[in-house]
C-alpha cells in the first residue's frame, strides 16, 4: 500500500528554491517545532533552500502508555535493546520519499536535498537516507540513533556511501543516552561512512551552538551541490 502523503510546513527562501531540507521533528512534536530555527541557520540567501516541516503520523506509543501522538514509528524502550518497529520505520520511509519525489517534481534534484531530523525524526532521516537510491546532499541527524542497523550493510544505496553525514548529541541527554548515538556512529563508520560526530552540554534539546554549527554544515554541503 502507498505511504499516505503527510502534511508539512514550508519555508520559502526570498530567492527562487534551489535546494531543499526535509526536517522530521522528534515523538510528540509536530512539524513546527524547528521552525523558528530556520533564519538562526545563517545560510546565506543565494542558497535558495526551501525548507519542509513534516508532521509526523498520530499513533499509540507503547513507551508512552499507548497513548496516542505524533510518532514517526512505535517506540518500545530507550534502550539498544528494545526491539525495534520495523513495520512503522519502513511506513515512515515510504512517506518521506514520498516527499523527496515531490521536491523533486518541484525542480530540486535529489543532489540538493538534504534530510534531516531530530530524535525519532532523525532515526527515520538516516534510515531513510542511506537507503536512497540517488544521491542526497547530505544527512542531518540529531539526538538520535541508527535504526535496524543490522539490516544497512544489505539494504544500503551504493549513490549514497559517500553522503555527508552530520551527527549531533547532548552529553547529558536522558532521553536518548549519548552512548546510543556514538555507537551509531561507531557502526556507520565501520560500514565507511565519513561522518562528522559532535556533541554539547546539553540534554534532549539544541542550543545556539549546535544551530550554529548545523548552519555551517548545511551551507557547506549545499554548496558543493551547486550546478556547474
Amino acid at each position: 500500500m502507498d505511504a499516505p502523503d503527510l502534511e508539512t510546513i514550508a519555508v520559502e527562501p526570498e530567492r527562487t528554491a534551489r535546494a531543499s531540507v526535509i526536517w522530521l521533528h522528534g515523538l510528540g512534536a509536530d512539524g513546527n517545532d524547528f521552525v523558528p530555527i530556520v533564519p538562526e541557520l545563517g545560510l546565506a540567501p543565494e542558497l535558495g533552500v526551501r525548507f519542509i516541516f513534516p508532521h509526523a503520523p498520530r499513533r499509540p506509543v507503547t513507551l508512552n502508555a499507548g497513548m496516542r501522538m505524533r510518532a514517526w514509528f512505535d517506540l518500545y524502550g530507550l534502550s539498544r535493546d528494545s526491539g525495534e518497529d520495523a513495520q512503522g520505520i519502513s511506513d515512515s520511509q515510504a512517506a518521506v520519499e514520498r516527499l523527496i519525489e515531490r521536491e523533486k517534481r518541484a525542480g530540486i534534484p535529489a543532489r540538493r536535498i538534504v534530510l534531516a531530523g531530530f530524535s525519532q525524526g532523525g532515526a527515520v532521516a538516516l534510515h531513510t537516507g542511506l537507503r536512497h537510491r540517488e544521491r542526497l546532499a547530505g544527512l542531518l541527524a540529531l539526538s538520535t540513533w541508527l535504526p535496524l542497523a543490522d539490516r544497512l550493510a544489505d539494504e544500503a544505496a551504493e549513490d549514497n556511501r559517500g553522503v555527508p553525514i552530520l551527527m549531533a548529541h547532548g552529553s547529558e541527554d536522558p532521553m536518548v543516552d549519548p552512548r546510543h548515538g556514538e555507537a551509531s556512529a561507531r557502526e556507520l563508520r565501520a560500514l565507511g561512512y565519513a561522518l562528522t560526530w559532535r556533541t554539547y552540554p546539553m540534554q534532549h534539546q539544541v542550543c545556539l551552538e549546535e544551530i550554529r554549527d548545523v548552519g555551517d554544515w548545511l551551507g557547506r554541503v549545499l554548496a558543493q551541490t551547486e550546478p556547474a
